[in-house]
């Protein structure tokens, strides 16, 4: 028989690579399966059965966020969502206020940490706020933060809601209303009538002021500084009753009741009944529609208006007109049974008006 051919072994280096290559593949698979398995968990539904808000303090670690979550019902396993929050490539986590979907997942829950997109709250000041009124809205509000550090000056701050993140401060919110009313008054003051008798922005917001306290109808502003800028054209006293109420109480902004005869007679720099033209400033802060009347007032030859009793008013040219309305007026004001709301802060028409 033919001799038998040496059997060949093979060497020691490529036994090992083809060892190696093996075991990488096994591991890639492993590591596939795992990633795969791993995704699936992090989409899973989470157990949240509603939505939720969330509060995460600041320079809370990933461990402390998952833990937070972990008791307020979002999440059910904390190391899957520290493991998918640290080595998922995802951006840092960030403490804030933030709302959790109902059932939102691992990874939604992630996302929800890590783009800032915080709880807005909001808080409203209508127009016709004394300044001092306004700081204690800002006061009432817990969930700002911080002082305000002195009271504005009267009509700096432009009335309207401001929406915030939770942690802004209340000085914050305050310089938001300074710099816009700036902006706003800016605008007006550029686009006025040339006939306002007005020479400065800070008389426009002085009249402005007077205007929002007399009427708090979008649809009578125009007229009601149209009668105020007749009276000022004619040299005539203003006599606005909101006046004599900031020169007894200042920032406070109301009596609470009717005004006094030995009121109206009382001399402040503010009474109008009393001081020609315009007050020293503001009496309160006007909002951007008030500003915008008179800025571009009705073109009217009214010098005269009085409580319609249903919330508006009656207006007049003449003191005869003036006087048939007053007596109106006096009718609905005798057929109530209790002190009206057009009564307080305000001074009773008398019956025998007289030009001012």
């Amino acid at each position: 028989p033919p001799p038998e051919r040496p059997e060949h072994r093979r060497g020691g280096l490529l036994a090992t690579i083809s060892g190696l290559l093996t075991f990488a593949v096994a591991v890639a698979i492993a590591a596939m399966l795992g990633l795969t398995l791993f995704q699936r968990q992090v989409q899973e539904p989470g157990p949240l059965p509603a939505d939720k808000v969330v509060v995460i303090p600041s320079r809370s670690g990933t461990g402390e966020i998952a833990e937070i979550l972990k008791r307020e019902g979002v999440i059910d396993h904390v190391g899957l969502f520290e493991f998918a929050a640290r080595f998922g490539g995802r951006p840092p986590l960030k403490a804030g206020e933030y709302t959790f979907k109902a059932h939102a997942s691992i990874g939604e829950a992630i996302d929800t940490v890590t783009t800032g997109r915080q709880v807005q709250h909001a808080i409203t000041f209508p127009e016709g706020l004394t300044s001092e009124q306004i700081v204690v809205r800002l006061n009432e509000n817990d969930v700002l933060t911080g002082e305000v550090g002195e009271i504005p000056p009267e009509g700096s701050l432009l009335p309207d809601t401001y929406k915030f993140e939770r942690g802004a401060t209340r000085q914050q919110i305050v310089n938001l209303m300074r710099e816009k009313q700036r902006r706003v008054l800016n605008d007006i003051w550029l686009r006025r009538s040339a006939d306002v008798p007005v020479r400065t922005p800070a008389e426009m917001v002085t009249l402005a002021s007077i205007v929002e306290k007399e009427t708090g109808r979008a649809d009578e502003r125009p007229r009601v500084a149209g009668v105020f800028v007749n009276r000022l054209n004619k040299r005539m006293k203003l006599q606005s009753d909101p006046t004599i109420v900031y020169g007894l109480v200042g920032g406070r902004g109301t009596l609470g009741r009717g005004i006094q005869r030995s009121e109206i007679e009382r001399a402040t720099p503010y009474n109008t009944y009393v001081i020609e033209g315009l007050p020293p400033g503001p009496i309160a802060n006007p909002g951007r529609a008030a500003l915008e009347a008179v800025a571009n007032p009705s073109r009217t030859k009214d010098l005269f208006f009085v409580a319609d009793g249903t919330g508006g008013h009656a207006f007049a040219e003449s003191l005869d007109g003036h006087q048939k309305n007053v007596a109106r007026w006096r009718q609905v004001e005798k057929s109530r049974q209790t002190t009206a709301p057009d009564s307080v802060d305000k001074a009773e028409p008398p019956a025998d008006a007289v030009p001012p």
